[in-house]
């Protein structure tokens, strides 16, 4: 699908509104999304919640996911797991989602996330690997 289409869809998600998700780049099996620290969404001051590290991920890889899907289709997740190993931390929050395994059906993706300091140095703080649902056109 255009990656244009892909990212007006996920856009328009009350969800991916209300954490300010920004494209930074999407296409062929790749994405790379950011939010920025917001408040609102920490555990403690400057410490995001692992909903929105979840959160970004997910909308990540399954942007990936569905940059190889045909024009009218869509998809949804199915399944996703994310291991977290370092605090969200910083200025923004970064993740690449890319495509594992494609089919008819299903797509297997997955997303590295990175807390980003004001120096726009990164440390990778969580994986997720999902998989999507395949909604094809009748």
């Amino acid at each position: 699908m255009d990656a244009a289409l892909v990212q007006q869809a996920v856009l328009a998600m009350p969800m991916a509104r209300t954490i300010g998700l920004e494209f930074v780049s999407l296409g062929d099996g790749r994405s790379e999304v950011e939010i920025p620290m917001l408040d609102e969404f920490t555990f403690v001051p400057g410490r995001l919640q692992a909903t929105a590290v979840f959160a970004i991920a997910d909308f990540a890889a399954v942007s990936a996911a569905g940059t190889l899907l045909p024009d009218g289709a869509a998809n949804a997740t199915v399944d996703a797991t994310i291991k977290l190993f370092a605090p969200a931390a910083g200025v923004a929050l970064r993740a690449r989602g890319r495509v594992v395994d494609d089919a008819r059906l299903l797509t297997v993706c997955a997303a590295d996330v990175y807390a980003v300091d004001e120096a726009g140095n990164e440390t990778h703080c969580a994986s997720l690997l999902g998989t999507a649902r395949n909604l094809l056109p009748r």
